[in-house]
């Protein structure tokens, strides 16, 4: 099939390398030239791995290419709306700039084309688009559909070309059979709604994700206080037939924004101009902001007077397997250390340059050891895998004098039963040994 991927950030990078793997003839299609640039030379514009191979196996192949020039969507069986929607520090998405592009392409597509969108929208957007098309190009029979994204940063490949399934939403039976033809050559998993009910998915989806992150560290904050193991408090509500070994309620860091904010917004909004009160959606944020002082009071508790102390942070990206700092709690973390005044000093295995604003208050180094060389705390800021055996280092170090603050337990089983203090969410002792 021909198609027309249109946003090229990670979410559209990812889907046009994936459609062109499995056999159709793809056109990406981005205003911006420096995103363009990097992708034909088979450079995705962030971190994901395998991506860049995937990249060049397209274009080598002649099904994958790129431009700036919308023209290149009349042909186009399927214009696939990518972009990764912006939003601000406030968790409020501008869906207006998706509308906009999207609307600029519109009149070039070919008659009867479908329209399908997986950029984070309100429900409704859909609707909006299609009463747009209707008034201002109705010769031109568009069918809009939705299909909300499903993508982890790390493991997109793997999540696009193996899905557990595909949610998409339809509004008449001819936009189904185009994108089965679509989807075929990928899963046959696929189930089928009406528009709105796919929107909302996506809405209902991440807010159920957001409130199981904040359920479960309001779980561990009073197992702290009053003396329990949250980790085992997850055991038993994993082992629970009603909730399930997959559930979001491990204890943990906060979320950091972005993606299950931006839905818990949209549904306030929605909400809100429906005249429907709903408490439970309406506390996920606070909570979750609240959490992610957690770290802080932590080394606040050990360091009353923080200014002039010396701070490891291991990894700074979003989360492992990227290399964005967007959204990172991390990068969150650092900026409130160098307002009160610590000396940092930091290690990311993908991060070669730091912010500017960093000049002169932080060190960058070349290993994790090398990183919590004359520190006192460290402090566990990504995941990613290689920080275990740099913890089996410093736990064989006998002159180790340092407290390790791990949200996420990353490094309990390397640090667990040594002599460095480890601090972790949901337990009530530092487990000094």
């Amino acid at each position: 099939m021909k198609v027309c991927v249109q946003g090229l950030w990670h979410l559209g990078s990812v889907t046009a390398a994936c459609l062109a793997s499995v056999g159709h003839d793809v056109v990406g299609l981005d205003a911006d030239t420096n995103t363009i640039a990097k992708l034909g030379n088979s450079e995705a514009p962030l971190f994901e791995p395998g991506l860049d191979q995937l990249l060049a196996q397209g274009r080598d192949a002649g099904r994958l290419r790129f431009t700036t020039d919308a023209s290149a969507a009349a042909d186009a069986e399927v214009l696939w709306v990518t972009f990764d929607t912006p939003v601000d520090e406030d968790d409020k998405a501008d869906v207006e700039f998706v509308l906009g592009e999207v609307k600029r392409v519109l009149p070039v597509l070919a008659v009867g084309a479908v329209v399908l969108v997986s950029s984070q929208m309100p429900v409704g957007s859909m609707r909006a688009l299609e009463k747009f098309a209707g008034e201002t190009m109705p010769d031109k029979q568009l069918v809009f559909a939705y299909s909300p994204e499903n993508l982890r940063l790390g493991k997109a490949l793997d999540v696009f070309l193996k899905p557990d399934r595909i949610v998409v939403g339809v509004s008449n039976s001819s936009a189904r059979l185009t994108l089965e033809k679509l989807i075929a050559p990928v899963t046959d998993r696929v189930e089928w709604m009406s528009v709105e009910s796919a929107e909302m998915t996506k809405h209902a989806i991440n807010a159920f994700l957001a409130i199981s992150v904040t359920f479960a560290n309001e779980i561990a904050a009073i197992c702290e206080a009053v003396g329990a193991d949250a980790k085992d408090v997850a055991r038993g509500l994993k082992t629970e037939v009603r909730i399930g070994p997959k559930a979001y309620v491990s204890p943990g860091g906060p979320f950091a924004g972005g993606t299950l904010a931006r839905d818990i917004e949209f549904l306030g909004v929605a909400s809100h101009a429906a005249g429907l009160k709903t408490p439970l959606l309406s506390s996920v944020r606070p909570s979750n902001d609240e959490h992610k002082k957690w770290v802080r009071r932590k080394l606040l508790e050990r360091f009353p007077d923080i200014k002039g102390v010396t701070v490891a942070i291991w990894g700074l990206t979003y989360k492992p397997g990227t290399d964005t700092l967007r959204r990172s709690l991390s990068v969150e973390l650092c900026d409130w250390l160098i307002g009160q005044g610590a000396v940092l000093r930091v290690h990311d295995p993908v991060i070669r340059v730091l912010p500017e604003r960093w000049s002169g208050h932080v060190t960058n180094c070349a290993s994790p050891l090398d990183a919590a060389r004359d520190a006192v705390a460290l402090v566990v800021g990504t995941e990613w895998p290689e920080f275990r055996e740099a913890a089996a280092a410093l736990a064989a170090d006998s002159g180790t004098d340092v407290v390790v603050i791990d949200a996420n337990r990353h490094l309990e089983s390397q640090l667990a039963r040594s002599a460095v203090e480890y601090v972790a969410v949901g337990t009530s002792s530092t487990r000094e040994h």
